[in-house]
């Protein structure tokens, strides 16, 4: 089976996500003129250099060489999360606590979120983002509002699972604040950074 070559495997990671030379560049400290001799084949890289530009990209070395997405699959990660580890992120109708943050481009999110938000008139506009997300109650109550479903209610112990590009909301029930546990995914890379910057903008609004 013939394999692709680094220049191959460089345009193609930067196709993905949108780069062009100058921002792989600006990510990396590697010449745009270098990069561009890379993916037309005219040049190859040394061990260092190939480490430069992966750690810039933030990929694991194993990541930045695969020919394809479906190739990270078999990388041996581990992320363990002990009390108070993960980053915590505050708006007015949640409190996240990200987890497993020291791994890059995962492709499932795993948030631990505080449910403060008592109705839709609290909440405001309803949440969409790309992917898809899992949600399971650990303490309190829920209710589950979406664009194209009746809302629903869930206790501790309960779950959903939506397409998370249909807007959505969950509302504590009861005096008690909720507590959730939910997985988010998706097939774009960099899903945390997003979610991170799509509440950053909620919070201003």
């Amino acid at each position: 089976m013939s394999h692709p070559k680094l220049g191959d495997n460089l345009k193609s990671l930067r196709q993905r996500n949108g780069w062009t030379l100058q921002q792989v560049s600006s990510q990396t400290g590697v010449a745009v003129s270098t990069l561009s001799k890379v993916e037309n084949d005219q040049m190859s890289l040394t061990y260092d250099k190939l480490l430069q530009i992966s750690e810039g990209l933030g990929l694991s070395l194993a990541e930045f060489l695969a020919s394809d997405e479906s190739e990270v699959v078999g990388l041996a990660r581990r992320s363990v999360n002990h009390r108070e580890d993960g980053l915590r992120q505050t708006t007015p109708n949640y409190d996240y606590l990200y987890l497993s943050t020291d791994i890059t481009r995962k492709r499932m999110i795993p948030v631990l979120t505080r449910v403060r938000a008592r109705s839709l008139e609290d909440f405001g506009p309803l949440l969409k983002h790309s992917g898809e997300e899992f949600i399971f109650v650990l303490e309190g109550a829920i209710e589950v509002h979406t664009e194209h479903y009746q809302p629903i209610r869930l206790k501790s112990g309960e779950s959903t699972y939506i397409d998370s590009d249909m807007g959505h909301a969950y509302i504590a029930v009861g005096r008690r604040d909720a507590l959730v546990l939910g997985v988010c995914s998706s097939p774009h890379p960099n899903l945390q950074d997003k979610l991170l910057t799509l509440h950053a903008q909620t919070e201003l609004v």
